[in-house]
């Protein structure tokens, strides 16, 4: 079994805290290095006191979603023996709230288009299926409540 760490690190300064005007920004520190500017969403906790320029956990949370479609999609794509040249994905997630009147991350909309050389592009129906194999498989989509879904392009260059 993997164990995947991330270390989050916040600290008050000279901020009083106990006033609740205090700064949110924060780092994620992962176990292969990597630093991580995080804060709290200006659209929950009002500028000064969150730093637009980070990021956020609902931010966050949609990145790991998407990357987790793609790296299965690509894994699947490849075996399959399609040649995906790029793939980009402006994903999309939505706060709603639920039946129980909590603010949650609802819906999260993937947007992925998919590059293939011109001579080797799969139809639309067998990208679909790429990308439907992909969500069955991918770890978070099957770890999580949020509706996840997918609806993407198909795009070719050369030729």
């Amino acid at each position: 079994m993997a164990q995947h760490i991330a270390t989050i690190d916040w600290q008050r300064g000279s901020d009083d805290f106990l006033d609740k005007r205090y700064h949110r920004a924060h780092t994620w520190r992962f176990d292969g290095g990597a630093t991580v500017a995080a804060s709290s969403s200006p659209h929950v906790v009002p500028l000064p006191y969150s730093d637009a320029a980070a990021v956020d956990p609902e931010e966050a949370y949609v990145a790991a979603l998407s990357s987790c479609h793609m790296l299965w999609f690509l894994d699947i794509a490849s075996r399959a023996g399609w040649r995906v040249n790029r793939y980009t994905d402006a994903a999309a997630g939505t706060m709603a709230k639920d039946a129980e009147g909590r603010w949650v991350v609802s819906h999260v909309q993937l947007r992925p288009v998919t590059v293939f050389d011109a001579a080797h592009a799969p139809s639309a129906e067998v990208l679909a299926d790429l990308h439907h194999q992909a969500h069955a498989a991918c770890f978070l989509a099957n770890s999580v409540r949020t509706q996840i879904d997918c609806a993407p392009a198909l795009a070719v260059e050369g030729g």
